[in-house]
């Protein structure tokens, strides 16, 4: 199974599934000298571990991680990274009776169609699960744009036809409650959304915002690997999200030409754009401005509301899917959407430092 590993710099392998013993993840090309333990690590798994609230799936995880390799006395060494994460409550028999059936909305035809089999037990390489290591990356790529003062922040900006007000927006309130939406009017409101949704056996999808400050400009490549298209390609690789937009995004094909370019102006002899219709990006490459982008953020799958689907002998049958479910994706998914974030940033910013020769012996000429 290809496809596990994300960045070329700063390089990270995700492994294991979801009923298997184990997940975790190897990071490749973490510099050494930057201080870490698994407390680091912790903060950032504690926010996408089940069963923190009724809107999450009951399973019981402490997504304690162990770091395995790559720290001494408390530093990073420049070798790889090995993290794990146990799972300790998986009950893989409560999807013994979906064995034979394609579930709707999941990946268990494709992945039969590709491998010839599938592992059902909570959807294997293709759960949730798998982004536990991706967060774990994230929190050390997360340490180091710290030290560079470039934050990263995500937050829920809608669930369903619920959206927040950016007239009412606290990023205080973020991690106060349990959607992590910045607007607490529009939290209350989503609650009671998806209570209707729990009553009703149903799921609903919802709008992840991310935005990334202290940006330098000139991060980025102007072809393939432009900025925009990498963080495009970082949030689609994540299951649940199903769309991508940077700036002003597909409200940008409304606009003419001369509301959506962004003017140049001087602040204080530094060159600043009076507007930031593109999103802290121009040409694949970071223009210095805050980077704003959004994902949209799928239903959950499984739901309890019976559903028609199709069976490997080829029988029509209906299915009402058991087991322990998130009603929504959405709050779990916003520490992946900004670990992810995270990941493509110092991946872009590590490749950087060779795109200029006098950059080169700068570095070099303090040797």
């Amino acid at each position: 199974m290809a496809g596990s590993t994300f960045g070329n710099t700063f390089k990270i392998t995700t492994w294991g599934e979801s009923h298997g013993k184990a997940t975790g993840v190897v990071i490749d090309g973490c510099p050494a000298g930057l201080h870490l333990n698994e407390d680091d690590l912790q903060l950032y798994l504690n926010r996408r571990k089940p069963g923190q609230s009724e809107y999450t799936t009951p399973r019981q995880e402490d997504d304690a991680v162990t770091i395995l390799s790559g720290v001494f006395d408390g530093k990073t060494t420049g070798a790889p990274l090995s993290l794990i994460i146990y799972n300790q409550s998986a009950r893989s028999a409560d999807y013994f009776h979906i064995s034979n059936v394609y579930r709707p909305g999941h990946a268990d035809y494709t992945f039969d169609c590709k491998y010839g089999f599938r592992d059902y037990r909570g959807g294997g390489r293709s759960s949730g699960r798998e982004t536990i290591g991706r967060v774990a990356a994230g929190a050390v790529a997360l340490k180091i744009l710290k030290e560079c003062k470039i934050n990263v922040q995500a937050y829920t900006k809608s669930i369903g036809a619920v959206s927040i007000d950016y007239r009412r927006f606290n990023s205080d309130e973020i991690l106060r409650n349990s959607l992590y939406m910045p607007d607490t009017i529009a939290y209350k409101e989503a609650s009671l959304l998806l209570k209707s949704k729990i009553k009703a056996q149903d799921s609903i999808g919802g709008v992840i915002e991310c935005t990334i400050d202290g940006m330098p400009a000139g991060i980025g490549e102007p072809v393939f690997d432009k900025l925009d298209a990498n963080l495009a390609k970082a949030m689609l690789s994540i299951g649940a999200v199903k769309g991508f937009e940077i700036g002003e995004g597909f409200n940008a094909s409304m606009l003419s030409g001369s509301n959506n370019n962004d003017s140049f102006i001087l602040d204080n002899s530094h060159i600043v754009k009076a507007t930031n219709h593109s999103g802290g990006v121009l040409g694949g490459i970071s223009d210095g401005s805050t980077i704003v982008f959004r994902t949209a953020i799928k239903p959950t799958p499984s739901i309890a509301k019976t559903q028609r689907t199709v069976n490997k002998d080829l029988e029509e049958v209906d299915i009402s899917i058991k087991g322990r479910h998130d009603p929504v994706i959405v709050p779990r998914a916003v520490v992946v959407v900004e670990s992810m974030a995270a990941l493509t940033i110092i991946d872009l910013l590590f490749d950087n430092m060779s795109s200029r020769l006098d950059n080169i012996k700068k570095f070099y000429s303090t040797f």
